[in-house]
């Protein structure tokens, strides 16, 4: 659906929107906005990493920013994060976008009289800042929360299966959109050129670089987490077989014992003594005593 937002004579530039576009969509702006068709088949194409292309008469920007919501086990980039192309310069403004993008929204509604509205390198400016800050809302809101909540199930033995599958894809989740930052960083570097460059642009860098710290940080986060996980379950296990050594210890020379007075053979000095039954028991009992006295010593109990 094509939808045009901003077309007004105290407004230098038009602002078209297009929502789950198809190529019939591009069939009348394309030769009117002279588009290239090798911007228009990536605008179309599904899972398009962002960039920014510089054409003769445009430039074609990719973004992207987190979801509206997302299943809690999502791991790819397109179930965790929403994609809006652009195709501006001076005059126009045209952002193409399949699924409904909140801040985009937001933007529409606004006071078009405003700064950001100023020019088409304003409003690019303003969306590119908008789409970094949904990533800022997440690791704040959203990861960071999920994240404590982990470490409470880590350090408090609870809930050890489910645990693992849920920090599994949190950290999924938290690797795809470090790798989406990563690429965003010439996208960030381009609006910083000195013939773009003014205030609003340094507040992007900033608000680019606090991300890239956060997602950094929580990725650290995530696997010191996992590492602790394993360490406590892997000493948890030794714990058990530490136990299961002990009671094996004791009762391997007890059973020898047992063993060799129940073999019953004929010519056993003790098998008709009076006092054999109650002396092997004896015998048992003393040296279970001097394993727990070696193992007390040693501090293995």
């Amino acid at each position: 659906m094509i939808e045009v937002l901003i077309e007004d004579d105290c407004i230098p530039f038009v602002w078209i929107d297009i929502s789950n576009p198809s190529r019939e969509d591009f069939k009348d702006l394309a030769p009117r906005y002279n588009l290239n068709e090798a911007s228009i088949k990536d605008c179309l194409e599904i899972g398009h990493l962002p960039k920014i292309e510089e054409f003769d008469t445009y430039h074609f920007l990719i973004i992207r920013s987190v979801a509206n919501s997302f299943d809690e086990n999502s791991d790819s980039m397109t179930d965790i994060t929403d994609r809006v192309s652009i195709f501006f310069n001076e005059k126009f403004v045209i952002t193409v976008h399949r699924n409904e993008v909140e801040y985009l929204n937001n933007i529409k509604k606004a006071d078009r009289k405003g700064k950001k509205f100023a020019s088409t390198k304003a409003l690019m400016n303003f969306i590119t800042s908008e789409s970094l800050k949904t990533f800022e809302n997440l690791a704040m809101n959203g990861l960071s929360e999920r994240l404590d909540d982990y470490e409470g199930i880590v350090f408090l033995h609870s809930k050890r299966k489910l645990f693992l599958k849920r920090l599994y894809y949190l950290k999924r989740q938290i690797d795809v959109i470090r790798n989406i930052l990563a690429i965003c960083k010439d996208i960030v570097d381009y609006f910083h050129m000195p013939e773009y460059k003014n205030i609003y642009t340094q507040d992007l860098r900033d608000l680019y670089l606090r991300n890239s710290t956060l997602y950094r940080n929580l990725s650290e986060n995530t696997s010191q987490l996992l590492s602790v996980y394993f360490n406590i379950e892997s000493n948890h296990t030794n714990e058990i077989m530490r136990t299961l050594t002990i009671i094996s210890v004791f009762f391997m020379p007890l059973t020898f014992i047992a063993g060799i007075y129940g073999m019953n053979f004929k010519n056993m000095p003790e098998l008709e003594w009076y006092y054999g039954y109650p002396l092997s028991l004896g015998m048992m009992a003393f040296v279970a005593a001097v394993i727990y006295i070696w193992f007390k010593r040693k501090r293995w109990m």
